[in-house]
């Protein structure tokens, strides 16, 4: 898809050609281009039409009904952040009461849309031409907000951007241009060093407009926060989407912070004042109690694991793993718990020997901390995926005290 074709599909004419078009499948994909192209659209434009049909009916699990509305490049749609993580983006310059915030890598806009929604006026520029034609059609709704090709690194701010009410968002590429793997997607980098704009840049950024805020990997290191900052870890139903960097009034919570969201429940917190610095870890199989918390990872990537261990009393079932181990009777919303039947020292023998004493035909693995090969294990301990005659069982595989252990569960 080129900037002609995006720019066809956002005009009037273009939108009423997208919103004729049916469900997408990929069967029927052949006929309807036949059938566009008789009813005399060009090559270019029924191609470019059906690949939005496509990333369309993907986009729906980030952006819900809204995706219909919007048009997405295959990356993109992938790296966008999901709307209710835009969401809480966008609050938080609105908080601020910024009248403008400049977008630098904006993508195909998914947080220049929300912003926009929130009233603020966003000045955005993506240095791919197609990205930035993208951005500015899903903008179109919002006359002053604008999308534009450019580099961040040549954007001026203007005069005083702390008094004047303006701010800044970047969202560094994190993939390495030029090559990509098997399905032709760019490949991802993790490392601060490979992104772009830089990290220095980033920094430079941050000093010169103190409303300032940075999307990152989830594998930001917590040596590189900048003093005074709030690193926030976002997890989306127990995945860890991204780690944003705030910097000046757009800082709620200063040091390492975790949100934590889903479709089911309001937003949690969860900051350092809420953590025991401590973080205590089990010694052996005595410290084991009744229940079993299994921490978010987006919790575990702040580092907040201490915040578990004090509202539970618990400890780490060792360093690292993210299992708390715990008597008190507590229900955490930045969990899951369960509770514990049977504890004991693991070997595949051990473990073997218990199912076939309880009579369990299928088991449930979930491990954190020990290296094993799920398929290989089920073959050692011969069992399946699914019940037959017999009991269903979850086998938490984890180290306790720093010995590979077998915890037999069940949801709390």
């Amino acid at each position: 898809m080129d900037v002609s074709s995006v720019r066809a599909l956002a005009a009037p004419d273009g939108q009423e050609l997208l919103r004729s078009l049916p469900p997408y499948s990929d069967g029927s994909v052949l006929a309807l281009h036949d059938r566009l192209r008789s009813a005399g659209h060009s090559p270019d434009l029924a191609s470019a039409a059906l690949t939005q049909q496509r990333l369309r009916a993907r986009a729906r699990a980030k952006f819900g009904e809204f995706a219909d509305d919007m048009l997405f490049t295959a990356d993109g749609l992938e790296q966008a952040t999901r709307l209710e993580v835009a969401v809480a983006h966008a609050h938080r310059f609105s908080r601020a009461s910024l009248a403008t915030v400049h977008d630098l890598g904006c993508g195909i806009g998914a947080d220049s849309v929300t912003l926009s929604s929130l009233g603020v006026t966003v000045r955005a520029v993506d240095s791919d031409p197609v990205t930035a034609a993208v951005a500015d059609a899903n903008l179109r709704p919002w006359p002053d907000s604008r999308a534009r090709v450019g580099r961040a690194e040549d954007v001026r701010f203007g005069y005083e951007p702390g008094r004047n009410r303006v701010g800044a968002w970047l969202d560094p590429a994190r993939r390495t241009r030029g090559v990509a793997d098997i399905t032709g997607r760019t490949r991802r980098t993790f490392r601060l060093d490979d992104i772009a704009p830089s990290w220095d840049f980033v920094q430079q950024v941050a000093a010169a407009v103190p409303a300032t805020g940075v999307k990152l990997s989830p594998g930001f290191d917590h040596g590189a926060i900048p003093d005074g900052t709030e690193a926030q870890w976002t997890s989306w139903e127990g995945d860890v989407v991204e780690c944003a960097i705030w910097w000046g009034p757009l800082v709620m919570n200063a040091g390492r912070t975790a949100r934590v969201m889903s479709a089911d429940s309001l937003p949690v917190v969860v900051d350092e004042s809420m953590a025991d610095r401590s973080r205590p870890v089990a010694s052996s199989l005595t410290d084991v109690g009744p229940w079993l918390h299994d921490v978010d990872k987006a919790v575990i990537r702040a580092g907040l694991v201490g915040a578990v261990t004090r509202a539970t009393g618990g400890v780490e079932s060792d360093e690292g793993t993210g299992y708390v181990l715990a008597s008190r009777d507590v229900t955490l919303e930045y969990t899951r718990r369960y509770a514990v039947h049977e504890a004991m020292p693991f070997t595949v023998k051990t473990l073997r020997g218990w199912l076939r004493e309880n009579n369990v035909t299928g088991l449930t693995i979930k491990k954190r901390g020990v290296r094993l090969d799920d398929e290989q294990l089920r073959r050692d301990l011969k069992i399946g995926t699914k019940a037959g005659s017999g009991e269903q069982a979850t086998a938490v595989l984890t180290r306790v005290g720093g010995a590979p252990t077998a915890l037999i569960v069940s949801p709390a």
